[in-house]
């Protein structure tokens, strides 16, 4: 098992307060992303969780138990940090049996849960070697072979993958959405990439300085964003906002519309505009345009597409896939 509810938490440093009150559930089995702008919360939120930090005010409970006060070791959790933190000296073995090793546990007993989880992970033919022998990718799945063999009621993931390049990112968001499913525990991530959220999420916790913004599956963000901060931050390439005057003859302050929801007309649509940039990808093409009287809009298209810099384009929204929002920022 491994609920964890957080009742009116909140912390302060000093006069300042980092996170402000909050309630949340993140249901046992479930993955939970954690996911926001650079300082808006989200390590602090899980290190709270996890212990690391003090709660100002607010309760924690794991399974129903209040573990508010209780020592990080005290609450079933095991912890991934964005450094692998591997000792160098020792073996990929060694490394990960080294919890298990400091609770005191019998050597069959490590074995054995060292080779299970070098089997999980794809460890297995590494077991021997040392970190300095290993790519970026394997070292941060010994880190969470350290984490898997604490059997623990909850994983937490801080930002993992920010120190690996772009390719191995995507091969790691993988691995670790597999390794969910087979363990089926629960999982809270934190990270600053809303493609890591999409890609991996049951629940993501959507936070702006400290506030919980929106929580809910993906598609539920991606379809239903509460405001112009979730609009705008979930969702690649990010949503076009528009405001003023074209924005006012919708009834609403600002109008937001995906890339992917705008096409090519081919003779008069509702903006006309001329090509700057564009963003060849493969199987997508992304063409920025100029448009009279709004800015720049971006429109995914076919990867195809022959259009160029320079062209003169007509542009149509998708009319039941338009968002509306009013003077506060709100969903209409």
């Amino acid at each position: 098992m491994g609920k964890i509810t957080l009742e009116k938490v909140s912390k302060s440093f000093g006069q300042t307060a980092v996170i402000p009150e909050i309630d949340l559930e993140i249901e046992d089995g479930e993955f939970a992303v954690f996911v926001g702008p650079s300082g808006c919360g989200k390590s602090t939120l899980l290190r709270l969780i996890a212990g690391l930090e003090d709660t100002t005010r607010g309760k924690i409970l794991i399974d129903g138990e209040d573990v508010t006060g209780a020592a990080p070791a005290r609450r079933g959790l095991s912890m991934v940090f964005q450094s692998y933190a591997l000792y160098p000296h020792m073996t990929v073995r060694q490394n990960i049996a080294f919890p298990l090793k400091m609770a005191g546990e019998e050597k069959p007993a490590i074995a054995r849960k060292v080779e299970e989880a070098a089997r999980i992970l794809n460890l297995t033919d590494y077991l021997d070697r040392r970190p300095g022998q290993l790519s970026g990718g394997q070292r941060q799945r010994v880190a969470m072979g350290r984490a898997i063999v604490r059997n623990p009621k909850v994983f937490l993931f801080d930002e993992p993958l920010s120190n690996l390049d772009a390719a191995l990112r995507g091969t790691m968001r993988l691995e670790i959405s597999e390794l969910h499913q087979k363990l089926k525990t629960t999982m809270v991530y934190v990270t600053h990439d809303q493609v890591e959220a999409m890609t991996m999420a049951d629940k993501i916790v959507v936070l702006q300085a400290g506030r919980v913004e929106q929580v809910g599956s993906p598609m539920e963000l991606y379809r239903n964003p509460r405001n112009l901060f979730v609009a705008g931050f979930i969702g690649a390439p990010k949503m076009n906002l528009i405001d003023g005057s074209e924005a006012a003859r919708r009834d609403a302050a600002t109008i937001g519309v995906r890339p992917e929801h705008i096409r090519l007309a081919d003779g008069n649509g509702a903006w006309s505009g001329t090509v700057g940039v564009t963003e060849r990808l493969g199987a997508d093409t992304l063409i920025h345009v100029e448009v009279d009287g709004i800015g720049q809009v971006t429109v995914r298209t076919d990867g195809e597409n022959a259009v160029k810099s320079g062209d003169t384009v007509h542009l149509l929204p998708d009319p039941d896939k338009i968002h509306r929002f009013d003077p506060n920022g709100q969903a209409l």
